[in-house]
């Protein structure tokens, strides 16, 4: 074979090594916007998000399903507000639910040690207490021994829901004893009993209190520094929804969720 021929031959050979190049280079790029569109058809989420949370979440977690259905159009976000250990024993009883949010550790681990949570729930915000007194202050309410005095009428929640609990825990940390009118269910049932007059105080959660506006006045205490609650959250185990629930509880997480939640006067986790 002669020299020219030779010549002709590698120049063909490296004109058909780039156009396979060439060609490679083409296929991997059409495949980019499928892999990419498959991506977020994933990510597409509807149907309804169950979820069974603390009464003292209720003005926070409404707002943050609103934010999350504008999000995530087709979805719907319902809520269960009550005392923790009444939704906990809900959960373990077996009602449909796909996240559940407590006021406290103690009450989450009723839906643990039953095997009733997927993966180990997360911490998402904390509560401090404050007592909750008539519009005005009306009773020079200043302490926590303040509520001790005779006469003065007192709502404490139910030592077996989260703010009741945080109550006793301050009350001990001051040496205190306390008697109150009544014992309520969860922490708006006491809040409610001052909003409507018909108790002088009650020792709720500071979000409660702010949630109240005018209705009722804060007054902070040192004690409640010694009865902070953290508050978990969780996916169910048997959840209906749970693609759609996984998203939710990232929201609560994410920046934008935090800051309705410190909005709403919840310590950071």
């Amino acid at each position: 074979m002669t020299r020219s021929a030779r010549r002709i031959l590698r120049m063909a050979g490296a004109s058909a090594a780039a156009l396979l190049a060439l060609s490679a280079c083409s296929s991997s790029d059409d495949s980019s916007p499928a892999s990419g569109s498959s991506a977020d058809a994933s990510e597409k989420l509807s149907g309804t998000v169950t979820v069974f949370a603390a009464a003292s979440l209720k003005e926070s977690f409404t707002t943050l399903g609103k934010d999350f259905e504008k999000a995530h159009p087709g979805t719907k976000v319902t809520f269960s507000f009550g005392g923790s250990d009444s939704l906990a024993a809900g959960i373990t009883g077996g009602a449909p639910t796909d996240v559940f949010a407590a006021a406290s550790a103690k009450t989450m681990a009723i839906v643990t040690d039953a095997g009733d949570a997927s993966g180990t729930p997360a911490t998402f915000a904390r509560n401090r207490l404050e007592i909750a007194t008539l519009p005005g202050n009306p009773d020079d309410i200043t302490s926590l021994e303040d509520l001790t005095e005779p006469g003065l009428k007192v709502v404490l929640c139910d030592r077996t829901v989260p703010c009741g609990a945080a109550a006793q825990k301050a009350l001990d940390a001051g040496k205190l004893k306390l008697t109150p009118v009544s014992y309520e269910q969860d922490v708006k049932s006491a809040l409610t009993k001052v909003e409507l007059k018909e108790a002088d105080a009650a020792v709720v959660y500071r979000t409660d209190v702010k949630a109240a506006g005018d209705k009722v006045e804060g007054v902070e205490f040192p004690e409640s520094a010694d009865a902070v609650n953290d508050y978990p959250i969780t996916l169910l185990k048997d959840a209906p929804n749970a693609p759609a629930a996984k998203e939710f509880i990232a929201y609560v997480q994410s920046a934008e969720g935090q800051k309705v939640l410190t909005a709403a006067g919840f310590l950071k986790p």
